[in-house]
């Protein structure tokens, strides 16, 4: 089974653009969303994907993705979507033998910049970047899937506490 296992921060600068080596557009919608299971559709840059994802422990989950035509994960994006699609521009930044994915939200998310990294096993030990803020990995309120349907924008003071 593929196991998905990362972690998630707010970011706090801009210093990350400096290292920043790839740039992709990604669009995605949820097609099925519940705690137990979430399946998705994404057109990232020219390909496109369906992932399925089993329920969050702790920070892992299951995980299966697979490549599909970028036509068909359109038309799920606009006929079979539950919720509106999370647009964003994911950039990749090296950091000491780690690649972080900084995630700059367009739309309704404009204003929120998360960074995740993902891990080989749950223990494993990461140096953050200086421009990481707050640990958001087990806020549920910063999954993608939430964000769709309580944009980012609509949070009372962008939903810091």
């Amino acid at each position: 089974m593929a196991v998905e296992i990362e972690r998630k921060f707010l970011v706090m600068n801009d210093d990350w653009r400096v290292a920043a080596t790839d740039a992709t557009h990604i669009v995605q919608g949820y097609l099925v969303s519940s705690p137990e299971l979430t399946i998705r559709a994404r057109v990232r840059g020219d390909k496109a994907f369906l992932t399925i994802k089993g329920a969050t422990i702790g920070i892992s989950r299951p995980e299966y993705e697979y490549e599909i035509p970028v036509a068909e994960a359109l038309a799920m994006l606009t006929d079979m979507a539950v919720s509106p699609v999370i647009e964003k521009v994911r950039h990749l930044v090296p950091v000491s033998g780690t690649t972080w994915e900084v995630d700059v939200f367009e739309g309704d998310n404009t204003g929120l910049i998360m960074a995740e990294v993902e891990l080989a096993d749950a223990e494993q030990r990461v140096e953050l970047p200086t421009w990481a803020g707050k640990e958001v990995s087990g806020d549920p309120r910063f999954y993608n899937v939430f964000l769709a349907a309580n944009p980012y924008r609509s949070w009372p003071e962008g939903g810091q506490d």
